[in-house]
């Protein structure tokens, strides 16, 4: 009974910070970044494989900002990382093979719903982005709505609470959102589920055949099937057009641990049922954490995808970004 209680206050705590309001933590402006490497498998140091998933390196990021962490959305450029979080926090660097972040900059969203003094005003959840013309979509739980930012976070552009995400949970809004290479867009809610019966293993998607924040466009719904007990976190897409999907599952005795799937979005019908193929599973005794963020580039002929965890602020868990190997 002894080990259960202090996991068992792990539970409750998560769940207070997750219904409490609280006071937004901004960054500063002294950006600054440090990193510590870390292991796929502490107890073996060869263990690089995990399904379809091939080890490259990872490490924790640290900053002496006491703001910094909750990433719980991510972007690729190249070697120019967007790390997002749940605060709206801005996080931009780039980093090269020797994993040291370089032209750091630290920034917060310029807009979003409510007043912004509230961690619940700025609880970005997703984002995605248009290459050619840099625009970011920012997806937001609690009020349920998508805001388009220029590309360099400077100002908002519009904004919309599409109708067919009212009835989502205020606390499972759009958790995974992606523009397609066609210009749509795919999101998926943590946690709304057809006649928001909580037994039902599917989660309510919805597809726009354009930009979500013009409020004249109407989206097609589908549905998503999550490994179970795990809910979806995050969506990338891959050069072919199918789509990875990040799911993450907290439980005792293994806190949090993720799973990542495979869907076929390609021609995809209204009511459509998407189920993932499983790629590959981090849970004990490989590094686990609180993984929210999903990204993938290209290295020559390799197809990388890119994982970041979410700190929730607490001293027991990190901040890690982790390179692996896709091989499908």
């Amino acid at each position: 009974m002894r080990g259960v209680l202090p996991l068992l206050a792990v539970a409750f705590l998560l769940t207070q910070t997750s219904s409490t309001p609280s006071i937004r933590q901004i960054l500063g402006d002294r950006p600054n970044i440090a990193v510590q490497p870390v292991q796929l498998d502490a107890r073996h140091s060869g263990h690089i494989r995990v399904g379809a998933l091939t080890w490259l390196g990872g490490v924790r990021l640290t900053s002496q900002d006491p703001a910094f962490g909750s990433f719980s959305a991510m972007l690729l450029d190249g070697d120019r990382f967007t790390l997002l979080s749940d605060y709206g926090n801005v996080v931009r660097f780039r980093m090269g093979a020797d994993w040291r972040p370089r032209e750091i900059r630290f920034a917060d969203l310029p807009g979003g719903p409510g007043t912004g003094w509230e961690k619940h005003d700025r609880d970005a959840e997703s984002m995605t982005v248009d290459p050619a013309s840099g625009r970011i979509w920012v997806g937001f739980e609690w009020a349920n709505a998508i805001w388009r930012f220029d590309g360099g976070f400077s100002r908002t552009q519009s904004h919309a609470e599409p109708k067919a995400m009212r009835d989502w949970p205020t606390g499972g809004g759009a958790e995974a959102m992606l523009r397609r290479r066609d210009g749509t867009f795919l999101i998926i809610s943590e946690d709304a589920r057809p006649k928001d019966d909580e037994h039902f293993p599917a989660r309510r998607g919805l597809h726009f055949s354009g930009d979500p924040t013009d409020k004249d466009r109407q989206p097609m719904p589908f549905l998503y099937v999550p490994p179970a007990g795990y809910d979806p976190v995050d969506m990338a897409e891959l050069s072919d057009g199918r789509v990875l999907v990040l799911n993450r599952r907290f439980s005792i005795p293994d806190l949090f641990t993720a799973k990542l799937t495979l869907i076929d979005p390609r021609g995809l019908g209204a009511g459509q049922v998407l189920r993932g193929r499983e790629l590959a599973t981090l849970a004990p005794p490989l590094l686990h954490d609180n993984y929210e963020a999903l990204a993938v580039g290209q290295e020559g002929a390799d197809t990388i995808v890119w994982i970041a965890s979410d700190d929730n602020g607490e001293v027991w868990e990190q901040s890690l970004l982790l390179k692996f190997k896709l091989s499908l």
